[in-house]
């Protein structure tokens, strides 16, 4: 298998603009979902050239009636000084993401809990599981929450996709994304209700996994500034590298 980077990390947007500097990702059916409409630079842009790319995205974005700039950067390379600067004057919100694989048979073993099960989504489950992402999802707004509706139903007709809820004493408490190639699954937005943490269920919802997709390298995206990227550690994952993305609301 090739090497894994965050080339194989997947988003819901295509490809609607590129040159040598970058590549513009849009969705117009996803306007509010930021990771849906961004920008990624092919090589770390000068202060000069982000600003007229910073214009660039801002016009197309208040063309569709979005107010957020989102860029990432090139993979294992540190912004530029002056731009760093530049975003620290103008407010923007930069973060480092990290990127980890592991071998399904490298996962620990988990002792087994009788009050945690886990499952794929079927048709019978499948308004359970959009009601539970579209409580989660409608602290974002009402638009938010509907576009994700729209996404989770689709997903589920998706070869690609395979979406897994765990349940706590027989209630909804976690949920998770699967994304399908041939030789990898990405975990996406794995989320355990508050109520529900340190019960081992984000453990047991990714055994699960471990154990559907025994064949392949499993593979997710964790932030440089949260702690579940320590959990992920002790879990065996690898460390593969890292980028950085950088936004703006309400420009």
């Amino acid at each position: 298998m090739e090497a894994v980077t965050f080339e194989k990390i997947n988003h819901y947007g295509i490809k609607v603009f590129e040159n040598d500097l970058y590549i513009h990702i849009h969705n117009p059916g996803m306007l509010l979902m930021y990771d849906c409409n961004f920008l990624q630079f092919k090589k770390n842009p000068t202060l000069t050239e982000f600003t007229k790319v910073e214009d660039y995205l801002r016009e197309f974005h208040l063309k569709h009636d979005q107010h957020h700039l989102k860029f990432y950067f090139p993979e294992n390379e540190t912004i530029l000084p002056e731009v760093r600067e530049y975003f620290n004057q103008l407010n923007y919100h930069a973060s480092r993401l990290e990127l980890y694989s592991i071998q399904p048979k490298d996962f620990p073993q988990i002792k087994e809990n009788p009050e945690i099960s886990v499952q794929s989504i079927t048709e019978d489950s499948l308004d359970t599981f959009l009601k539970f992402q579209y409580e989660l999802d409608f602290k974002y707004g009402l638009g938010y929450a509907e576009q994700r509706q729209a996404q989770h139903r689709r997903n589920f007709y998706s070869d690609r996709f395979q979406q897994v809820i765990a349940y706590y004493q027989d209630l909804p408490a976690a949920s998770v994304d699967l994304i399908i190639t041939d030789d990898t699954v990405e975990i996406d937005g794995l989320i355990v209700l508050d109520a529900y943490q340190k019960r081992g269920i984000g453990s047991m919802v990714q055994r699960y996994v471990m154990d559907q997709f025994m064949d392949k390298t499993v593979i997710l995206v964790a932030s440089g500034e949260d702690t579940p990227r320590e959990m992920y550690r002790k879990q065996n994952y690898q460390y593969l590298g890292f980028k950085y993305e950088v936004m703006k609301v309400n420009e």
